[in-house]
This record gives C-alpha cells, structure tokens and sequence, in this order.
C-alpha cells in the first residue's frame, strides 16, 4: 500500500466518523467537549454556524451521526448492545443552556444591491438565508403561512418541539435583515422572476402527502386524513379531537407522529399499521420505540385494501396478509399468505404512507426542466436548475429527507448563488477550510480529556405519563440536566485528535503495540490491502475504514494502524520515547458562501 496522505483532508474528516455522517459536517466532537467544559453558549454557535438549528435539531434530529459513533465498534466485544454516544440530545443540552448568544450572531451588513428571493421559510430557504444576509445581499423569505419554519412548525407535534425553540431560532436568522413576507404563497414562478431578483431559491418542501385510492375512501372522506395535513391542522389548533379507535397507515416518521399525536387528541385504541417487516419500516428506531413506549402496538405485513362503511361513516378496515420473499438479487416481495383477510375496527384513519412533490406553481415554460418523476432537474453539486439562477434545496429538490439534509443543501445552494452572483462558476467550490494542532501540553498531558469513560449511555428523562399523553403541547422529553450531560459529554471518543505518526523519529521499539489497548497498530511487511488487513496484530475487517500506513521505516516494514476500533486515547503517544506520535486536533470546517471575503462572523468559539 502507498502511504497514506495525512495532508489531504478527506482522510482525517473520513476518521472523524460522526462529522462525515452529518450532511451539514458539524464538528460533533468539538462542542461535545465544549460542553463537558460546562462552555454552552460555545457550544451552541459552533453547531449554529454548521446546523443552523441547534434547539430544534437537538430534539428532532434524525441522527445520521450516531449509527456512524465509533463508541458503538470499540464496545461490541464488551456489550452485547454497545449504544453511540447521545450527540443528539447532547445537541439539545447546548441550546437548552446557552444563556443569551444574541451579541454573538452576525450583524446585519451593509446591502450590496443584490436580491435573493427565497420561496418557503422552512430549513433550506432560512439557511440560505443565513449564509447569505451577512454578506450584504437582501434576502426576502416569502410564506404562505403567518411564521416561519417550514415543516418544522406544521409537520413535527409540539410535544416533540415546543413553538417556542423554533420560534427563537427562525428569529435568530430573520433578525440578521432578511425580509420576511407572511401569508404570501407563491403562485407564479413566472410573476416572480418578473419581480427581477438576482437569483431565486425555492425551498418550499414537499407539501403533498400521498393518499390511497382504495374502495371506500370516497364514501367515508370525512373520518380519513392525510396525515401531513392532519398533523398541520393539530398544529395550528383546528384539529382538536379524534375517534377513540384510529388506525394510522405508514411506517415513516410521519406516521409515528400522527399516531403519537392521536393519542393526546382522544384516541384510546391507537395502532399503526404497515405493509412492510417491522425492521424494513422507514421510521427511525427511536422513534418506533417512543411509540410502542405510549402503548401504540405496530401490526406488519398488512396491506390495506378497502375501508369499511356505514352510510358514509367509517367503521373500518380490511387487510390483506402477506410475509416477504426475497429473490437472488435481494429484492423484496410481498406474497399473500393466503389467510383470511383482516377487519380492523375503527372510527378514524390516518394516511401516512410518504410524500411528493408538487409544483403547480411553477409553469412548465418557465423554462426549468422536470424529470419524469416530477422531481426538477439539477446540478446535483450546485442545485442549479435549467435557469440558471434558480436553485432548488430541501425536500423540494431530491424529495423528502430531513431536517439537517435540508440545512446542508442550503448551504450549499448558497455557495453557488454567490459564486454565480460575484461572476464564478457554481461548479468550482472552494474547499474546506482544515488544520492539524498538536495537543502536547506536557510530557504526558494533552490539552483535552484522554481517560475512557466506562459509561453506558445515559438516558433522557421522560415527563410523567398522565401529564404527557394529556396535552398535546406538552414536551415529552425534558432533556439531560449539567451533571447527566458532563457524563454523557465523557463518554465520546475525540475522534478528530487523531493519532498522527513521524516515520524519521520511530525507532520501531515497538511500544505503542504493546500498550494500545484495542491492538489496532502493526509493525509489518507492506503489501496488497487485502493481504495487509488480514495480517495485522488484530485483522481490519471493516473495509469502509481507510487503514494509516507510513511509508518504509529502517527495518523495512510500515506502520499500519486500523482507524476503525482505536480509542484516540494517547497512550501510544505517551509511551513513545521518541514522540514519534503525537495527538493532533483535526478541525474540519466546510466552505461556506462568501469564503475570503470580509464579514462579520459570527462570535465562534476558538478551541
């Protein structure tokens, strides 16, 4: 194998395990330490500058970092169940004890006579927003509804995400000078490329939930819902009730919301029910668990196939039973088993199986290109659509996703307005912005917390049952206090000080093998990667992680070093009489809009 490139930042960014999963690349070690120091208000504004929404995030995030958390690898041999480490909630923790971080934001910057204009105020256009508005660009967020926030106010209960958390962080982005125009739905792409902005984001979600065209669905309109629509009419109070036997159709997160949020509203016989394998079901594991937790059973392997009347009132639904096949390319099928089909009781249904795009908005000579899937047609890289000076993000671009996905296409959407806008090419990004500092501050002492917490992770309080399931505003989960944060804090592996290895000062006493306690580092003869990994002190069997390999040393051999299990512990670096190890901070931050160019940042801690 050739050595490895420690310049190029791709490597130590892939090590970095939980900031590679997150699509916005928040630095998670970083404020995770920040707050085991007790350092909020830092904390939050290192989040804020990658994620834009701590608060909310921190409650409703669907955590693409922690299944990444190298905590769950190191731990398998010692647990049966090794669990990451809380980054999520820990996210919350930030939020919930900043203080006051308003003097820390951007301040509103003089205009440089450019209009954005961006359609929908939800996570991708308030983004764009933020990245934007501080470069002196005039920013008008155009929403059909009276506040911002997109389907993070009208899709996700309250007792999930108080209004308050996303009313303070839509405000932090609004108050930098964006213009805010409530209760203007956008009807006319047309019209408002007449309006003469500069470039055009269009954010606006994907607003329209599927519905089943199954017998009955017509007679019995009144007691079936789509569940989007629903879950928006519960949020903004014109929903208050439903019938005590509801059925709730999806395995998505949104259906796990519609059946958490039927139970606050009157339902006592709450199921869902899904054509799918319990583990084949969409919605994140923690969110199946929250409901099974209030007493909301999960029936699989049921296809709807009709509701149930009586004069045109809902009495129920029949399901046809199937089980999964699989063919020799993995694919899945479902096949009737041949029982009878199912008849479940009901006075209420609602439809949560999935989302789609709808632009009835956007002419189709407009000239932006759909594709067949009614999805519009972009750079991908620049989410640059046919005209050039509109651009596509969220869920309105490659459709539905997520909250932090949507943030992260802002940004990038961003990057492109304003290089397109200053004359550039979208498609020729500058790159990340990175450095490696040593930590050494002593023979044996590193600038941060080396010791291996033995912790399991610590569970997030939950409020009292008869006061949770009475109130559809009342938050569920109340978050870790400072001692239970500090412990979790503790338990992350400080993936981004990374083990980095001076071949000209190794004497090849081989002492760091002897002491590394996951037996992650090999003295040996070079070779084929396959060949090497099967020959290391313990074989590297996770091909995903890329392997850290010197060049020749004196002896001929190279060290090899198997990123996946090490626990960034120092000791090999302590045990060095050479210090030909060093623990190295890698600080990763992604190009944003403006790179280079003079502006008030915002106040970010310096670590």
């Amino acid at each position: 194998m050739q050595p490895t490139n420690i310049a190029d930042p791709a490597y130590f960014h892939k090590v970095v395990d939980c900031q590679w999963a997150c699509p916005a690349h928040t630095p998670v070690p970083e404020y995770i330490r920040m707050i085991a120091q007790g350092r909020y208000g830092d904390a939050y504004m290192v989040n804020w500058v990658s994620n834009v929404f701590p608060g909310i995030l921190g409650r409703t995030c669907d955590r693409p970092c922690e299944p990444a958390c190298r905590r769950g690898r190191v731990e398998e041999s010692n647990t049966g169940a090794p669990e990451p480490v809380a980054i999520c909630r820990l996210k919350r923790v930030a939020a919930d004890h900043k203080g006051d971080v308003q003097s820390r934001m951007p301040g509103r910057a003089p205009s440089n006579g450019r209009r954005i204009a961006c359609v929908g105020a939800g996570p991708a256009s308030l983004t764009v927003a933020r990245d934007l508005a501080p470069l002196g660009y005039e920013v008008t967020v155009f929403e059909g509804e009276q506040k911002a926030g997109g389907f993070m106010r009208t899709q996700i209960p309250h007792f999930r995400l108080p209004e308050e958390v996303i009313d303070e962080e839509t405000g932090y982005v609004l108050d930098l000078g964006v213009n805010f125009v409530a209760g203007r739905s956008i009807t006319s792409m047309k019209a408002l490329m007449a309006e003469g902005y500069d470039a055009i984001f269009v954010g606006c979600g994907a607003p329209r939930g599927r519905d089943l065209d199954l017998p009955g669905r017509q007679e019995a309109a009144a007691q079936i819902h789509v569940g989007i629509d629903w879950l928006a009419s519960v949020s903004f109070g014109h929903i208050t009730e439903i019938g005590k036997r509801v059925i709730v159709l999806g395995g998505g997160n949104t259906a796990m919301d519609c059946c958490r949020s039927a139970r606050r509203l009157g339902g006592a016989d709450v199921k869902v029910i899904v054509r799918s394998g319990f583990e084949e079901m969409k919605a994140s594991p923690w969110e199946k668990e929250d409901a099974m937790h209030e007493g909301i059973p999960i029936i699989n392997f049921h296809v709807p196939k009709s509701f149930v009347h009586e004069s045109g009132r809902l009495t129920g639904m029949t399901f046809e039973v199937v089980r999964a096949e699989y063919d020799a390319q993995g694919r899945r099928n479902l096949v009737p088993t041949g029982e009878p089909d199912v008849l479940f009781p009901c006075d209420s249904v609602l439809i949560a199986v999935g989302q789609e795009n709808s632009f009835p908005w956007i002419e189709r000579d407009s000239g932006i290109a759909f594709d067949r899937w009614g999805l519009p047609e972009l750079d991908k890289g620049t989410h640059q659509s046919s005209v050039p000076n509109v651009f596509f993000g969220g869920d309105a671009a490659f459709g539905p996703k997520n909250i932090i996905t949507a943030v992260a296409h802002g940004h990038e959407a961003a990057v492109s307005i304003d290089l397109l806008l200053e004359g550039q090419d979208p498609r020729a990004r500058p790159g990340p912005i990175v450095n490696l500092m040593s930590q050494k501050m002593g023979i044996h002492e590193w600038s941060y917390d080396n010791a291996t917490s033995l912790d399991n992770r610590h569970k997030v309080p939950w409020a009292k049952a008869e006061m949770a399931l009475a109130s559809i505003r009342v938050e569920v989960e109340l978050g870790f206090d400072a001692a239970t944060a500090f412990n979790e804090a503790q338990r992350c592996l400080n993936c981004d000080v990374q083990t980095v290895f001076n071949q000209s000062t190794c004497i090849e006493c081989d002492a760091c093998v002897d002491i590394c306690p996951m037996d992650c580092i090999s003295f040996t003869a070079n070779g084929e990667e396959p060949d090497l990994r099967q020959r290391l002190k313990a074989p590297a069997l996770n091909l995903a992680q890329d392997l850290y390999v010197s060049g020749q040393l004196k002896t001929g051999r190279v060290m090899v070093k198997d990123e996946d299990v090490c626990l960034h512990c120092g000791l090999c670096a302590e045990r060095c009489p050479t210090g030909a190890w060093d623990m190295q901070k890698f600080l990763f931050k992604t190009a944003v809009a403006g790179l280079g160019r003079p502006q008030r940042a915002p106040q970010e801690a310096l670590a």
